[in-house]
């Protein structure tokens, strides 16, 4: 019956927007604003219902409350009767209720309904997209691709959102993108973020925030934006929870419980899981060497497979406790013990016309690793209405050791290992302070310390080779942010204004070399975020800020990948910031059953940070580093569209594309290195201007088919892209998902195919000693993961399944000021 109400609401109330006379005559309008809470706790419920019945005309209108559970929206005036209702509470009548000027019905209070408390679902199917200020938030929702996948697999379906082949997360084609869990840094991205991500299930993911125009209260690390991932929390009174089993090809296993228990002045969460997964991989690269004459006289190429086994056990655990109605103290404890056993078999084919030769390189990787993170939080809503101050402590450890001895041709050559410790403290304290209805004042402060340690020792066991490129550091990173923001909304305009500034002081030791490398600066980064409302259905945003990219430790660090003798990744201890400007014009409208957006954004870079490949000899032979340099400038500008449309109840399509375009100032990089003689050889690499672009789409389909069965498409195609030095071919690939609930949808079974062509394989080609003249051309293939299949079983025990009401099915009025 609620379904019946809600929808017959949201068709009146396009009916008014579309009538602005009634029988001929202007029908003023007057503002009705409010509140609604739960009764003990004193949290605000998003999405619930306010329903007006014109007493004369019989006319349905109203709107829902937003993530503050505020609301604001027009009527026409008159004597109405209002109802206001949320699934699994109790609903409230306001009876004859004569509106004939602006109303605040102040703050309305629901009860919890024990009847129908269980048919609320926890995983619950909202809108593709919610619209804020200065943020998009996608959904997770009934995303059957993703089932038995993990964190990367959510984000590479989020729109304007890319993972590569090796698990690099791109935000509108730009990699300095960043990563926060629960609006803070977490030990849930690691020491390495890529590879922490894919031990995430991605069954923990309630929602990604998409922020490609942070607000002041935002960190102003991540030149692209920033990615926001909310874990799931329950959110019912009782127990209640789901377990989801999944089996995969090749091989994996996995089990995730969510378990949460809620009282009037408790709230305890879990979630656990514990994955077992092979990893199967392979590229391949031909190094072509050109003579004097541009004629190729030797060729080597290296056929590498990788046969990846992980383990990973984690859980995290939190009890929240309600100190009053408005305040609470929330503690939590996450864990995480990962292993891994990877053989990378590279089989090297050297075709020199005057000695070939053959060698199988095997590296057998040991990896472990262990995470803990204890998080503290206060929050006091104060009176409930707007006024809050939340509190943050946090502090974490990470513990990463691999072992990986390699041998060549069965002899072993090199016993290396590695041991990397990391411990991370953070305090943050946010106050807002409402300023009459529309406006807000907000404060705040944020420190995080960050103490790296990193000993990579390489023992090379062949006796004429006298290179050792062991290296130690220690890696020191504080930063001190402070930042105050405005915002209000006039009619219905909308700004937010901010100001951050944060103080860093960067301290890097080479142990191996005993140098340092100090960095200390304070910088400035204002924001500007508007907002205009066309009418109901339309929306126009503006955004600027100005952010940074600080060098991670793995940057930073020269220590050299060992998986190959001939082509290694190193660190570069000289690299600066690279500082962004960034603009973001937005439009969003929603016509019937479609909702179509659209962005224009431009950014310019400072000393913008690129991987470059060198050529350097040693021991007589060429070798191939890629290293981070600071290259100039770039600007890069673009254009994206989304849109969903809902054809019928059982058939839902959503697609997005961006286009890019991106320009780089040309750049002469000398470098030095030794050769086999001891002599100190100087080369200069030119790297010429670029002005390239590049797009990428995606598709989405999901239809019911007979009894019930949910079957979900996704297409995504990255095109090509060119850089100073390389060229990348584009990336097509396809996922398949079927869903069928079971046991009067107490359960569901769900069969997803990622990659179900097997295409996601990165294809470039790239140019030592510039593309003018090279001297060596690298054509070389890569796929991290080959496709996978896997059957997911999810049930779910004192919940049933309900679809909760659309965000945005009308426009509630009032914009949230920040995240």
């Amino acid at each position: 019956m609620r379904q019946l109400t809600f929808l017959l609401l949201l068709i009146s109330s396009i009916a008014f927007a579309q009538k602005p006379n009634y029988k001929g005559r202007n029908i003023s309008k007057i503002t009705l604003t409010g509140k609604v809470v739960e009764t003990n706790t004193q949290q605000p419920l998003e999405y619930a219902t306010i329903v007006l019945t014109h007493l004369k005309t019989k006319k349905v209108t109203g709107g829902v409350t937003d993530t503050k559970g505020s609301f604001s929206f027009q009527v026409p005036k008159g004597m109405y009767a209002i109802k206001v209702e949320f699934i699994g509470f109790k609903s409230k009548n306001l009876p004859n209720k004569q509106l004939t000027a602006n109303t605040n019905l102040g703050t309305i209070t629901l009860s919890e309904d024990a009847e129908t408390l269980e048919e609320v679902e926890v995983v619950a199917e909202k809108s593709t997209v919610e619209i804020r200020l200065d943020k998009k938030i996608y959904n997770v929702g009934k995303d059957m691709t993703v089932k038995g996948g993990n964190a990367s697999d959510v984000l590479d379906n989020v729109p304007s959102v890319n993972v590569d082949a090796e698990g690099a997360v791109s935000l509108r084609g730009n990699e300095n993108v960043r990563i926060l869990i629960d609006g803070k840094p977490s030990a849930l991205v690691g020491l390495t973020g890529t590879d922490a991500l894919r031990n995430l299930p991605a069954d923990a993911i309630e929602k990604v925030e998409v922020i490609t125009s942070p607000s002041a209260r935002y960190d102003a690390e991540g030149t692209a934006g920033i990615l926001n991932i909310i874990l799931r929390k329950g959110k019912i009174t009782g127990f209640n929870g789901s377990v989801n089993l999944t089996l995969g090809n090749p091989d994996q296993f996995g089990i995730a419980p969510s378990l949460n228990y809620r009282t009037k002045k408790i709230n305890l969460f879990s979630n656990l899981g514990y994955s077992y997964r092979k990893g199967p991989g392979n590229s391949f690269s031909k190094f072509s060497y050109l003579g004097g004459d541009n004629v190729i006289d030797s060729i080597q190429t290296e056929d590498r497979t990788f046969d990846r086994t992980n383990k990973n056990f984690n859980a995290s655990i939190g009890l929240e406790y309600f100190l009053t109605k408005n305040s609470s103290i929330t503690g939590s404890f996450f864990y995480r013990n990962s292993k891994g056993d990877d053989i990378a078999t590279n089989i090297i084919n050297q075709l020199m016309f005057n000695n070939p030769q053959d060698i199988t390189r095997i590296e057998n990787e040991e990896e472990k690793g262990i995470d803990k993170q204890y998080s503290l939080n206060y929050t006091n809503n104060f009176d409930g209405k707007g006024q809050k101050l939340t509190i943050d402590l946090q502090y974490g450890e990470s513990d990463e050791t691999e072992l990986s001895p390699i041998t060549s041709n069965g002899v072993l050559t090199e016993d290396n290992s590695q041991v990397t410790k990391s411990t991370d403290k953070l305090f943050q304290i946010d106050y807002v302070l409402p300023i009459g209805e529309k406006s807000q004042f907000e404060i705040g402060h944020k420190t995080t310390l960050q103490d790296l340690s990193s000993d990579f020792k390489v023992n090379i066991l062949d006796p004429t080779n006298n290179f050792d490129p062991s290296n130690a550091i220690n890696f020191k990173q504080n930063i001190y942010a402070f930042y105050t923001q405005y915002g209000s909304k006039i009619d219905k305009f909308s700004y937010l204004l901010g100001l951050r500034t944060e103080i860093t002081d960067i301290d890097l030791d080479l142990l191996t070399t005993n140098k340092t490398s100090d960095k200390n600066f304070t910088e400035w980064f204002p924001t500007v975020n508007l907002g205009y409302e066309l009418n109901d259905n339309e929306n126009l945003t503006l955004g600027y800020s100005r952010r940074l990219r600080r060098p991670r430790h793995w940057f930073l660090n020269p220590f050299e990948t060992r998986s190959s003798t001939t082509n290694f990744f190193r660190g570069n201890p000289d690299l600066t910031p690279t500082f962004t400007s960034s603009f973001d014009l937005g439009y969003n409208t929603r016509v019937k059953k479609l909702n179509l957006g659209a962005s224009i954004y431009y950014q310019i870079s400072t000393d913008l940070i690129r991987p470059v490949s060198l050529t350097e000899v040693r021991n007589g032979n060429n070798v191939f580093v890629r290293q981070p340099l600071n290259l100039n400038d770039e600007q890069r500008y673009g254009i994206e569209f989304t849109t969903n449309y809902n054809v019928s109840k059982k058939v839902r399509l959503s697609a997005s594309f961006n286009y890019f375009k991106f320009k780089t100032d040309a750049f002469d990089y000398t470098y030095t290195f030794t050769d086999i003689n001891g002599n100190s050889v100087t080369k200069t690499l030119p790297l010429p201007e670029v002005n390239e672009s590049s797009w990428f789409a995606r598709f989405n389909s999901r239809i019911t088919l007979p009894a019930k069965i949910q079957w979900q498409t996704r297409i995504m195609y990255r095109g090509p892209q060119a850089s100073a030095q390389t060229d990348r071919d584009g990336i097509f690939v396809t996922n398949l998902a079927f869903s069928k609930d079971l046991f009067k949808d107490k359960a569901s079974l769900v069969l997803n195919v990622s990659d179900l062509f097997n295409s996601r394989k990165r294809e470039s080609v790239t140019y030592f000693g510039g593309r003018e003249n090279p001297r060596t051309i690298s054509d070389g293939t890569f796929q991290w993961r080959e496709r996978q299949i896997s059957l997911s079983f999810v049930y779910r025990f004192n919940q049933k399944k309900k679809r909760e009401r659309p965000r945005r099915e009308f426009d509630g009025g009032g914009e949230e000021f920040g995240g």
